[in-house]
């Protein structure tokens, strides 16, 4: 069978400049590419992890009728949409980081009965992000 990996995943926000802060500022992501078109931007993070997955944001209109925009935004206004989830192998360090960044905690870091030690945040637009670092032995 031949291989298959992620390469780019979406992430709707309400305002690109506002998510870049969050995510390359806070979070350490870095910019990859940052594209222009039609009045929208595209902008695809990588994380220091170096496996070449890049996030990329988007506003809700962006490919989008106006319609599909206009129910977008709103999913991603009540956080209806996700969670993104991303590993660390330092979960007190980027929870510190996050909270100093003025980020909302949904979640202080805790043990889950599922395996990883999690915290939650939103991000500026709403989108929940969980944060986990996996258990003593296992990869992050």
């Amino acid at each position: 069978m031949a291989s298959i990996s992620i390469n780019h995943v979406p992430l709707t926000v309400l305002d690109v400049d506002e998510a870049l802060a969050f995510y390359r500022d806070a979070l350490g992501f870095t910019v990859v590419s940052d594209v222009a078109n039609g009045g929208f931007r595209w902008v695809s993070l990588g994380g220091s992890d170096g496996t070449g997955t890049n996030l990329v944001l988007s506003a809700p209109g962006a490919g989008r009728s106006a319609a599909d925009a206009q129910a977008l935004a709103e999913l991603v206004a009540k956080g209806a949409i996700g969670p993104l989830v991303l590993s660390t192998n330092d979960l007190d360090k980027v929870f510190e980081t996050l909270s100093a960044s003025g980020a909302e905690v949904l979640q202080e870091p805790m043990e889950q009965p599922w395996g990883p030690r999690d915290c939650a945040f939103r991000d500026p637009s709403g989108n929940m992000v969980r944060i986990n670092q996996a258990v003593q032995g296992e990869e992050a």
